[in-house]
């Protein structure tokens, strides 16, 4: 049964086992200053570096660790929806493992949607948001969201930071109209929840940039496509 007061958070991982070592800890000391009730779900995506066997340990001393584990590479979009279907309570958030987003804005994400927002969204592109990142990463950043607001007519400033919020009840019926599989994921949910009529809120936070990356040029490249691709089905099938 779903209690609707406990914050359920998301870890999508890959192969990531040095991240998640800080990641479940500093997870679960940031939830227990802002809820008695919560459980972090790791989304474990056919990781083959012992992080199944890691979480599982973790469960043993802590029940509100547990794994999601899937035997076969879904892709990070898949991977997410799954989890946000599995989850236990209303409040549902995700964010990176490399933890780039400072957790001090985890209160604000879960306060956001408990205080109505269907969708909340953490962005490195407001006029008080603080980034710290290569200067090809920043030019190819804003570059890709500027052709989301141009060709989407996207409202929102940031379409790909790894730190969102879900009012669950709200977000499971658009999620079955989201079919991108991997990092287009979070660009969609976006520009499909404003032509829904969602409530979403955005807001300004604190990021740096993780000692690593799994955006390849060909996920970039597929992202560019999957942008037309949206128009498409929003405009012409209207799906």
């Amino acid at each position: 049964m779903m209690t609707e007061e406990g914050v359920s958070v998301i870890l999508p991982v890959f192969n990531d086992r040095p991240a998640l070592e800080e990641a479940i800890p500093r997870s679960a000391a940031a939830l227990s200053e802002i809820t008695d009730t919560f459980e972090v779900i790791v989304a474990e995506d056919g990781s083959t570096d012992g992080s199944p066997e890691f979480v599982k340990a973790w469960h043993q001393k802590d029940p509100r660790i547990r794994l999601l584990h899937a035997d076969e590479r879904l892709g990070r979009g898949k991977a997410l929806n799954r989890a946000i279907a599995s989850a236990h309570y209303n409040t549902v958030c995700y964010y990176d493992v490399d933890l780039a987003t400072d957790l001090a804005y985890l209160k604000e994400l879960v306060g956001a949607i408990q205080g109505g927002a269907d969708i909340a969204t953490g962005s490195r592109l407001l006029p008080d948001s603080e980034i710290v990142r290569s200067g090809g990463r920043e030019v190819a950043s804003r570059g890709y969201n500027f052709l989301v607001r141009t060709i989407l007519r996207s409202r929102l400033h940031d379409h790909q930071c790894g730190f969102k919020g879900f009012n669950r009840d709200r977000i499971l019926p658009l999620l079955d109209h989201v079919t991108a599989p991997h990092w287009f994921w979070d660009t969609e949910v976006l520009v499909r929840g404003q032509h829904a009529g969602y409530v979403i809120k955005e807001f300004p936070v604190v990021w740096r940039q993780g000692p690593g990356t799994t955006v390849r040029f060909k996920d970039v490249f597929s992202m560019g496509s999957q942008i037309l691709g949206l128009w498409w089905h929003l405009h012409v099938a209207k799906d």
